[in-house]
């Protein structure tokens, strides 16, 4: 039994979901026209369609790039460059101190 087709895929990183959104966009882009023109319509119709469809896929690409990128801005931007905000400093409400038994009244 050889398990080195398994071993290769293990070791890959994990696929980006644009990427593979983008791999089936491309596809459609090809099996679109293939079925216009398997029931019948015109090669030239098949074609601008096939056109239409590569051009709104690599729009949509260009903006899915470009949001992941302003994401990754906006995360790099929020990171805080001191500790965690949930130190020992100030305590709030929800976390102050020791809890009560629960909804119980204390008495």
């Amino acid at each position: 039994m050889n398990a080195e087709p398994l071993r290769s895929a293990a070791a890959r990183p994990a696929a980006d979901p644009a990427d593979d959104l983008v791999r089936w966009a491309a596809f459609s882009c090809v099996l679109v026209p293939v079925v216009l023109v398997v029931y019948g319509s015109s090669f030239a119709g098949a074609t601008g369609s096939a056109l239409g469809l590569m051009a709104v896929t690599t729009v949509c690409r260009l903006l899915l790039r470009q949001s992941e990128r302003a994401a990754a801005e906006e995360r790099a931007r929020r990171t805080p460059a001191t500790p965690g905000r949930h130190g020992r400093g100030a305590l709030s409400a929800h976390h102050s101190g020791r809890h009560g038994g629960g909804c119980t009244p204390q008495g």
